[in-house]
């Protein structure tokens, strides 16, 4: 057997080393998105029980979110420092605390503490995740990619489904009882399972120069790049695209569509049924065709669906609307995940991933704020209208990065 096929034979998705890996990182994403977006489609009983506005609500979002950008960079700088598995159980872990307390605040100031923990240890575990993918897959990588990436809209679309079962049953906070459990098998099984060691951090002020320098070092190198920089600008308008739907669609189809509470929530999981769906299939046309082609593809596929979603009136028209939303949308990132991950050097590949994901998440982590904001003032339909602005913007560049490739 030649060398490239014993490699490719060894790079197998869902049995082997590889595969028991991709499997517990994928199944601990899938965990933490469900968490995450269970509050959306819980949001209105959550804003009733708390006494807080639509800009509040949006504000634990972009909490929520933010941290989570925030600890993009570090996370991926430590993951090539320390192990993939040393950052993975700690950040599973401090989103288990996070969890637990969100489920349990009981004002509003103890809400938002809650959501800082939760974006804080969130932050900790996608970076590493997907060097660690990277790690094991060479050959099949954007299959692996979509895979891993579709694992979290399993996430939202069972979030739609908890949310009804827990408001039925329980109430909102009963929600994030079975989240809690599975993240901490995921957090055993990777102890169990992972054969790289524990490294803990150099706590000195040697290391934190280091760090500083190395973090000036890639910001420096990422910039200079300006192929870099119109990619970095695409997918912030993407993520702020995102992070607004994936928090207040729900509130969109019921507010803008008159669509009642069950109805919404379907809305909500098609969103990431689809997402599903076409993530692999996305992944695989990456690996077929120039990534940024297929990219842009994608992103004039979601912007002409919010437009059709905009203007729709009937429930049939905005459900057509939402499902080919759904599938552009989520096209986009395994394979901008990959093109990103072939641009970078394999010696400081987690730490230039996780500060891409620094600066576009970052960015997008405003959108939910955005969205409560103008929806308090004006009305979702104009907070979804600059959300297709946008798209549009965002499609513009990814467009001329596939022509000029």
């Amino acid at each position: 057997m030649s060398h490239g096929r014993a490699e490719e034979s060894s790079e197998r998705l869902v049995t082997g080393y590889s595969g028991r890996l991709l499997l517990a990182v994928s199944l601990g994403w899938a965990a933490i998105q469900t968490g995450r977006l269970v509050l959306s489609p819980l949001l209105p009983t959550v804003m009733d029980d708390l006494a807080i506005t639509e800009f509040q609500a949006g504000m634990a979002f972009t909490i929520l979110w933010g941290l989570y950008a925030l600890c993009q960079y570090p996370s991926g700088r430590l993951s090539d420092n320390l192990t993939r598995k040393t950052l993975l159980v700690a950040g599973l872990s401090l989103v288990v605390a996070g969890f637990v307390a969100l489920a349990s605040a009981p004002n509003y100031p103890l809400f938002l503490l809650g959501a800082a923990v939760v974006g804080t240890g969130a932050g900790l575990y996608p970076t590493p995740a997907r060097a660690l993918v990277s790690d094991l897959f060479v050959k099949r990588r954007g299959q692996a990619f979509g895979l891993h990436t579709a694992s979290g809209d399993i996430g939202g679309a069972a979030a739609a489904g908890l949310a009804v079962a827990a408001l039925a049953l329980a109430g909102w906070r009963s929600a994030y009882a079975p989240v809690v459990a599975v993240l901490a098998g995921v957090a055993l099984a990777l102890h169990v399972w992972g054969r790289e060691q524990y490294v803990r951090p150099e706590a000195d002020r040697d290391a934190l120069v280091a760090g500083l320098s190395d973090a000036r070092a890639t910001a420096g190198r990422l910039w200079t790049n300006p192929r870099m920089r119109w990619l970095l600008l695409a997918y912030a308008l993407y993520a702020f695209t995102w992070q607004s739907a994936a928090g207040f669609l729900p509130t969109f189809l019921r507010a803008a569509k008159g669509f009642p509470a069950g109805l919404a929530s379907g809305g909500f999981a098609v969103l990431f049924l689809v997402g599903a769906a076409v993530k692999p299939v996305a992944g695989s046309l990456g690996d077929r065709f120039p990534r940024a082609g297929v990219a842009a593809g994608a992103l004039v596929v979601a912007a002409l669906a919010l437009a059709g979603l905009l203007a729709a009136s009937g429930t049939l028209a905005v459900g057509v609307a939402v499902v080919a939303f759904a599938a552009g949308l989520m096209a986009y990132p395994p394979v901008m995940q990959a093109l990103l991950m072939d641009t970078f050097p394999d010696g400081s590949m987690g730490g230039d991933l996780g500060a891409t994901r620094t600066v576009y998440i970052g960015l997008g982590s405003l959108g939910p704020s955005y969205v409560g904001f103008v929806a308090g003032r004006v009305s979702y339909a104009a907070a979804f209208a600059g959300l297709l602005g946008c798209l549009l913007v965002s499609a513009a560049i990814v467009v001329g990065l596939a022509r000029s490739e």
